[in-house]
Parts: structure tokens; sequence; C-alpha cells
């Protein structure tokens, strides 16, 4: 790279997506510059499934141990009830690797990522906010970084954006074109003691208008993540305590296993705009990975999946560019836009399809009905979920 460039690559955020991405490329002597907005460890609104297909993702990254050390929930299944209580399972082990899904916080999880990404090379900023972006000639080519109240200029040819949802960096690629709509979502999430969460499950509930996930998580707490209407959550007076009483609540199950159950950390909550994909390049040297390339619907459980996966699937192509087998920056967008979408689109699309049943709990509950009928179906869509065949994987790797 030319002695310009301060880094190879700089990357803005130090979730999955973004370590992930960084620790490929720092082991393969890429100069990485990853600079996230807070400081680690830091809690983070999420589900906090990892599902059994992570662990293959973890051990390329080299953090096995570290992941172990933080003692995880085992989940060997995710039930999903309908509101009056119905069910149908999907055991962890129809997603390969060593069948066991895990459940850790993500202030754990990410923590250890980010110490990993430092320890193999990558430069590490935390506290240090991702201002704007530094553009020559219609490319972008570097970030403003500020940091303890100075800002640094940092020059790289090639920038990820690994801001998860807000897409901090697209938006402000995009922002002479980007119109502001009101959320018609809101997620909320803690950890809570004293629920009754089946051993080994994470468990789903549909209700109107939204669905939450309850499952184990290190030392002996639950984690409680679930989205609601804006419009529920408005008329409860934006008090999450209210909006799980009278809207989770419906569900006859969450009832149950939330009866007694106590909060034992402060309530994390955000808007969500949409499901799905978004732009894969929003301007010429920029790339979106994890949540900012695409939010795949949370009942899936393949978003901590996804993060990784997309990471790595970057830092692929970035190498290949760095090596010069991909010539210059738009080869380089294009050859990735081609393998995220042979990676991710049958997935996605599979989503979009259940979103529906999803969010509206007479249609999710005769769902429930039809897929308890039959494991092949229901090993099938779940599968269609998750990864596209052998094959396909095979030719982007």
């Amino acid at each position: 790279m030319s002695a310009s460039f301060d880094y190879d690559v700089i990357i803005a955020g130090g979730g999955p997506a973004g370590s992930s991405a960084a620790i490929h490329l720092a082991t393969r002597g890429a100069r990485v510059l990853l600079a996230e907005q807070k400081k680690f460890p830091r809690a983070k609104l999420c589900g906090e499934f990892i599902s059994p297909e992570c662990a293959l993702h973890f051990e390329r990254l080299g953090i096995v141990d570290q992941i172990f050390s933080a003692r995880p929930a085992r989940l060997t299944e995710t039930v999903f009830y309908s509101r009056r209580g119905k069910s149908v399972s999907v055991p962890s082990a129809w997603f390969g690797a060593n069948g066991v899904a895990l459940g850790l916080s993500r202030a754990e999880m990410d923590a250890r990522l980010l110490r990993r990404a430092g320890d193999a090379g990558a430069h590490v900023l935390e506290d240090a906010q991702v201002t704007n972006l530094l553009f020559d000639d219609a490319a972008v080519r570097g970030v403003v970084v500020k940091q303890g109240g100075r800002e640094s200029r940092y020059h790289a040819p090639v920038t990820l954006d690994a801001t998860g949802r807000t897409r901090a960096l697209a938006r402000r690629a995009e922002r002479n074109g980007t119109k502001l709509h009101r959320a018609p979502l809101v997620a909320f999430k803690a950890h809570f003691a004293d629920t009754t969460v089946a051993a080994g499950a994470c468990e789903i509930y549909f209700y109107r208008g939204g669905y939450g996930g309850l499952s184990s998580i290190e030392n002996g707490l639950s984690n409680l993540c679930f989205i609601a209407s804006a419009r529920d959550v408005r008329a409860c007076g934006a008090d999450a305590e209210r909006v799980v009483r009278e809207v989770v609540c419906q569900n006859q199950r969450a009832a149950k296993t939330l009866r007694n159950a106590k909060a034992q950390t402060p309530w994390l909550a955000v808007t969500l705009e949409k499901f799905g994909r978004h732009k894969l390049s929003p301007a010429k040297g920029l790339l979106t990975i994890g949540d900012a390339a695409s939010f795949i619907d949370p009942f899936t459980g393949s978003g901590m999946l996804m993060a990784l996966e997309s990471g790595e699937l970057a830092a692929n192509v970035i190498s290949n560019h760095l090596s010069g087998s991909v010539k210059d920056i738009d080869e380089l967008s294009a050859k990735y836009k081609a393998a995220y979408k042979q990676r991710f689109d049958s997935r996605l699309r599979v989503c979009s399809l259940m979103r529906r049943a999803a969010f509206t709990p007479g249609i999710a509950a005769i769902a429930i009905r039809v897929f308890g009928l039959s494991d092949h179906v229901r090993h099938v869509i779940a599968r269609g979920t998750r990864r596209p065949s052998k094959a396909n994987v095979a030719s982007l790797d």
C-alpha cells in the first residue's frame, strides 16, 4: 500500500463484525485501525444468543478458550410460543458444529473479541468516535476520530462501517438523499434473576405487534430482549416494565416465566427502522458489514453468526485486494457485493417471508401448529435462515 496511507483498512465499530474483520485482516499482515465509540466491556442491546455455527468462527478467530472462560450458558433448543402457549421446538443440533448454542452477554463476548483484535496486531482505539469521513476525488480515503476531546485524521484506501443498526458512516455517505422517518418498532433488553425459563432453552414469545426472547446467560441470569410496536410503547408511557406486563405478557408462556422475575440491570432501548439489507458500498472505498449491511430478524437467532461471517467475508475480499489479485477499489466493491449476495441473500429472503408471521399472533399460531406437524419442514425452514449450500460457501472462500 502507498506510504500516503496510515493504514490498509480502517474499521469503525468494535462489535462482532468489526472485531472479526480486524482479527482476520491483522493476522494476515494488514495494517488495521479499529475505532470503537465505547469503552469495553459495555452492555449492548441484543438477544445474546450465539448459534452453534459461531463455534467454527471462534476457532478461526483464535478465541474459543476466551469465550468459554466466561462460562456461557449452554442452549440445546429454541422453543417458539404462540400467544396462547402452543409451542414448537428447534433443536440446536440441527445447525451443526457442536450442536449447542451459547447464551453469553455482549459485554463479555465483545470485550474478548476486541482484546483478541489488539493481540492480533490491530491498532484498537476505545472511547473513540468516528465523526466524519475523509474524501478524495469522491472516494472515502479515511476518517476523523474524536478521542478524549482531540480530533485526529487517519487515512486508508478501505473503510468498513461496522457501527451496527446506526450505520453511522453509511448515513454520512448517504445523507444528501436520506429522509428521516418515525421508527415503527422499539427494542428493549435487560438481564433478569428468578425467571422460570426452561433449562437449556431459548424461548421466543409472540404477541400483538412484536415478539421477544428469553434465555439463560452466564452467572445464573437470563436475558430478556423484545420488540414492540412504537404505538404500544407510547401507550405504556415508554415504561419498559409496563410494556413487559401489558404487551409481552399477553403471551401466556411469557407471563408464566416472568411472573417473579426481577431486573438486575438497567433497561436498554433502541428504535428500529427496518429489517433486511442496506447498501453494501454506500460510497467508493466504504463497505458495510454486520447490522450496518443487513439487519436480520432476531427471531432467527442468526444475527451473531451473520456479524462474524460478514466480517470474515469482507476480510477475505480485502486481503485479495491488498495482495493485488483484486486490482482497484471498484473491483473490490463489486467482488464484495457479489460474495455477500451469494452468501446471504437466500437467508434474508426466507426471513422476509417469515416476518409477517412473527408480527401477527394469529399467523404465528398457525405457523407454530403447522411446523409442529413435521420435523422435516421445520428443519428445512430453520436451515433456510442460516448458511447457503456447502458448494456455494466453498466457491466464496
